[in-house]
């Protein structure tokens, strides 16, 4: 090799041409039809052609094309239809991997075809640069779109001294409205998607990093760099530059683009499904313990209001709201119909205010719903903000005591309860006459369990007969707190900017009287889901519960020292001996008496996570 001669690296190899031009030509008009239609179906048709280009080898058939991402029986049946007729047209043995004479290349850029003018520029810059490949557009959101807000504010977070350098999903929302036309949490009408739905378009424009459980979000460097210039830009006549050119979010949330960069996301959370439920202002609180009870009730004296430390939060005013009993549909449907359409009969019959709904924990609650009006022009009436009263009950028969307590649900059915985050937990049980009888676990044993509920868990408990008595005591408490909670200013608070709450509980609990700073019943249904993604520490506390005898407080005790296995198997390599591993966490103190945890539950604990082998 000559010396004068330099060597070019980083060269790309041409990409081959596709090697099926017909399908890509058919998909590329029916993506620029439904464009002209405007229709949402372009962006499937879309992900249809990129997954094409990717594709290197002929397809016979559009059947064979199921085995591609985006390829589904719609797809694939236009397409064998298209290419039936163009076998009938040019005959059976026409070239189905070329293309017609006279016909243009579909090409690789198949996006140029979304604007004219965008492919002129690319043909421009290809004449520009000897035929290489257009650079992408850099992508700039819409001034007052929803990533718009976000990125500024996110920006303007980082830029305060002091920041933490992080925005909770909720303050996020509250601070980036004022920068944005479209709602953060109430879809449009006729559409599904907020303001919010733009957030996952800048994870996927490495844009913006989201992190933890509960999730943060934070610039990228990318993101802080255009942060930088649309805060320059902001107040200017024309907003950022390219505005009128940049592809829009939050509707558009399904296009894909060839060589995004990679997702960003840390949490393992399912944002699908935030898009389809938090309609409300997401927010979380920690479980409590039941303390004063009065017969039938659980509580005496009159709610105090508590300020909320949230200045973010907000308020519904006396009259503003109405109380409404929430019935889990499980509690409707399924199993024993007879008494469970007996169970809507008798609450129309007493006239209780109640929705059938889905609970991801419990089988009644109650909300305080806002009221709202129906708003001129709009064909439904725009939804209420509703917060949970922490009151919540699960129900009991008796058969179902017994299978849930054999096949171990009763006693996670209990911590879930008490980690809810509502502070009145009850448990309503109906013995049904002689049915305890003819059970697989002796009366005598139903009969401790629920003494146990009520003495060492701390859960009200109230026995009913049947399904009737169970509806009259669902009546009397609705139009009790009714009438308790008339006069009351509630307010929403957020676990993610407030903490746990445990100053405010206990305040509240030397009163003697419930708060009305609550949580919304978006984020407490959110927040019970089953099987969520889960933190190392619950996890371990999942794993400590299963072992006999070990309640929740014992649980929560040792999790106050050792959080994660790995923290506990380190303090038994620390341990002289043996013996001193045994009796590790027998001194450990739980519960409100205090009471140490005791050698022989620690001496199992200790062979459960330090034992070779299999246990005997």
């Amino acid at each position: 090799m000559p010396a004068s001669e330099q060597v070019r690296l980083g060269r790309k190899r041409p990409l081959p041409a596709c090697p099926n031009p017909l399908f890509l030509k058919w998909l590329t008009e029916l993506r620029d039809d439904a464009k002209e239609k405007g229709l949402k179906l372009q962006y499937t048709y879309q992900k249809a052609i990129s997954s094409l280009n990717k594709y290197p080898l002929p397809l016979q058939n559009a059947k064979e094309a199921k085995i591609l991402q985006s390829f589904g029986d719609g797809i694939c049946k236009i397409l064998d239809q298209k290419l039936q007729r163009y076998l009938r047209e040019n005959g059976p043995d026409a070239p189905i991997h070329s293309l017609p004479e006279g016909a243009p290349p579909p090409g690789r850029q198949d996006n140029n075809s979304l604007d004219p003018s965008r492919k002129n520029a690319a043909g421009d810059q290809g004449k520009n640069k000897g035929g290489g490949r257009r650079k992408k557009r850099e992508y700039i959101p819409q001034k007052r779109s929803g990533g718009y807000a976000v990125l500024l504010t996110l920006y303007r977070e980082s830029q305060i001294p002091g920041s933490k350098g992080y925005m909770f999903k909720m303050e996020l929302q509250a601070e980036a409205q004022q920068l944005c036309d479209k709602s953060f949490t109430v879809p449009d009408l006729g559409s599904k998607y907020t303001a919010w739905s733009s957030v996952s378009t800048l994870i996927q424009k490495n844009l913006v990093m989201k992190t933890h459980n509960p999730a943060r979000f934070s610039l990228t460097e990318d993101g802080l760099a255009l942060g930088g210039r649309l805060e320059s830009l902001e107040g200017t006549k024309d907003g950022p530059e390219g505005d009128r050119e940049a592809r829009s979010e939050g509707d558009e949330e399904g296009e894909e683009e060839e060589g995004v960069a990679a997702v960003v996301d840390l949490t393992a959370s399912d944002d699908d499904e935030e898009k389809e439920e938090d309609r409300l202002h997401p927010t979380e609180t920690c479980a409590a313990q039941p303390r004063s009870v009065v017969p039938g009730m659980f509580f005496s004296g009159k709610p105090q209001n508590v300020p909320s430390r949230n200045p973010n939060s907000w308020s519904l005013l006396p009259g503003s709201y109405e109380i409404i009993l929430c019935v889990d549909f499980i509690e409707t449907t399924g199993g024993s119909k007879h008494c469970k359409q007996e169970l809507v009969k008798e609450l129309q019959r007493n006239g209780v205010s109640f929705d059938v709904r889905k609970l991801n924990v419990g089988d009644f609650l109650w909300v305080a719903r806002e009221k709202v009006s129906p708003v001129p022009g709009q064909l439904r009436t725009p939804v209420g903000r509703e917060l949970v009263l922490d009151y919540i009950i699960e129900r009991k028969r008796m058969d179902d005591l017994c299978g849930s307590i054999i096949d171990g649900r009763f006693r996670e059915q209990k911590f879930r309860l008490k980690r809810c985050g509502l502070r009145k937990p009850c448990y309503l049980v109906e013995e049904c006459g002689k049915a305890a009888s003819h059970l697989s676990l002796p009366e005598t044993t139903l009969q401790q369990a629920i003494i146990n509920t009520q003495v060492i868990d701390r859960f009200f408990v109230k026995r009913v007969q049947d399904v009737r008595e169970s509806v009259a005591y669902l009546t009397v408490m609705t139009r009790y707190l009714n009438k308790l909670y008339q006069n009351c200013t509630l307010t929403c608070r957020s676990r993610e900017l407030e903490g746990d709450g445990e100053d405010e509980e206990e305040e509240v609990e030397e009163r003697g009287s419930p708060s009305c700073s609550l949580i919304s019943f978006a984020e407490f249904n959110h927040g019970a889901i089953k099987n969520k993604c889960q933190t190392v520490k619950e996890v371990f506390a999942r794993q400590l519960m299963q072992v006999s005898g070990l309640s929740g407080d014992k649980a929560a005790a040792i999790l106050e020292l050792y959080s994660t296995p790995l923290s506990l198997l380190t303090a038994y390599e620390r341990c002289a001996g043996e013996t001193e591993k045994e009796k590790l966490l027998s001194s450990i103190r739980y519960g409100k008496l205090k009471r140490n945890l005791g050698p022989a539950l620690s001496r199992t604990v200790y062979q459960l996570y330090c034992t070779q082998g299999a246990l005997t």
